[in-house]
C-alpha cells in the first residue's frame, strides 16, 4: 500500500491492498428499523459473508453514546468510551482505516468523521461500498477471525469539529454561519417525519438531502461536488458552516463529500433534528428554507 487514503477508496484499490500490515478494515453495514433501533440485520450480514479480515462496528453500541435529554438517537460518544472501541477493533494510530456498508456510505461515514475529530487521518470510505465489492466478484471471507486489541489510547474529540447542543447552533446562525440538513426534502418540509416528535427544520437551516452526493451509488466527482457546494455556500467558507441531519449519521455523509471535494472545516451538529425537538417548545420551521 503506496499511499494514504483520507476520504475514498475505490474496491479494485482496496482489493490490491488486502493483507497489507497496518490496513484494517471495518464492516459498518447496519439497518434502522421501527423508530429508528436496529434489527441487527447488518451484524448478522457481516458475520455471514464480509470483505477479508474486516471487523465490525455497530451504529448503537460502538458508534454512539448513550441516550440523554437534548442529546438525540444517537448522541456522540465519550472520548474514553471511542477509545476502547478503537482498541477492541484493533485500530492503532497508525493504521489505514477502510470502513464500508451496504448503502450509501452514510454508516461508513459517521466512523470516518468521528475518526477524523478523534485526530486520525488516514481513514476513508469504500465508495459504492460493499454492492461495489461484490459487483466486481472480489474475495470474500465467510468466518470471523480475532484481531488483538490495540493499546488504548488516551485521546479527545476536536471540539472545534463539533456543535454539540441546540444553543450552540443558534449562536452559530446568529453570527451568520450556514446549518445545511442532510435530510430527504419532505422531512425537512415537515411533510412526513417517521422518526422525531415533531416535523420540519431548524428556522434558518437549508435542506441540501445527502443523496445528492451520489451518483448510482457511487460518490459524484470530486470536482462536481466542489461545483454544487460552492453553489450551495455561495459566500460561506467551509469553515461557516455546520451540518445536520436526523441524529448525527447521515450528515457525516456530507462531511466527506465536502472533504472529497476539498471543501473541508465544516462542523457536525451531533444531535440534529432529534437533539433540536427534544424542547418541545424549541421553534420549528415548516416548508422550503
Amino acid at each position: 500500500m503506496s499511499s494514504h487514503w483520507t476520504t475514498l477508496v475505490d474496491a479494485s484499490t482496496l482489493a490490491a491492498s488486502l493483507g497489507a500490515p497496518h490496513l484494517r478494515i471495518v464492516d459498518c453495514r447496519f439497518r434502522l428499523a421501527v423508530a429508528g433501533a436496529s434489527d441487527g440485520d447488518g451484524e448478522s450480514a457481516w458475520r455471514e459473508r464480509h470483505i477479508p479480515g474486516a471487523v465490525y462496528a455497530h451504529l448503537e453500541r460502538d458508534l454512539s453514546g448513550p441516550r440523554a435529554p437534548g442529546l438525540g438517537r444517537h448522541p456522540w460518544p465519550a472520548a474514553n468510551a471511542f477509545a476502547a472501541t478503537l482498541s477492541r477493533l484493533g485500530i492503532e494510530p497508525d493504521m489505514q482505516v477502510v470502513a464500508y456498508d451496504d448503502s450509501d456510505g452514510a454508516f461508513a461515514a459517521r466512523l470516518w468523521w468521528l475518526l477524523r475529530s478523534f485526530g486520525h487521518q488516514n481513514v476513508a470510505v469504500l465508495d459504492g461500498g460493499w454492492t461495489a465489492w461484490r459487483a466486481l466478484e472480489l474475495p470474500v471471507e465467510t468466518t470471523v477471525s480475532q484481531v488483538a486489541a490495540a493499546p488504548l489510547i488516551a485521546g479527545d474529540f476536536d471540539a472545534t469539529r463539533l456543535l454539540r447542543d441546540a444553543e450552540a447552533v443558534q449562536r452559530h446562525l446568529d453570527a451568520g454561519g450556514l446549518l445545511i440538513d442532510a435530510r430527504a426534502g419532505a422531512r425537512f418540509r415537515g411533510e412526513v417525519e417517521p422518526l422525531d416528535p415533531r416535523a420540519g427544520h431548524v428556522p434558518g437551516a437549508r435542506n441540501r438531502p445527502y443523496a445528492d452526493n451520489l451518483d448510482g451509488g457511487h460518490f459524484k466527482s470530486a470536482d462536481r461536488l466542489a461545483s454544487e457546494f460552492d453553489a450551495l455556500l455561495g459566500a460561506h467558507a467551509p469553515t461557516d458552516v455546520a451540518v445536520m441531519c436526523g441524529s448525527g449519521v447521515t450528515a457525516c455523509h456530507h462531511l466527506l463529500a465536502m472533504a472529497h471535494a476539498r471543501r473541508d472545516g465544516a462542523k457536525l451538529y451531533a444531535p440534529s433534528w432529534s437533539g433540536w425537538v427534544d424542547d418541545l417548545g424549541r421553534e420549528v420551521a415548516v416548508g422550503e428554507a
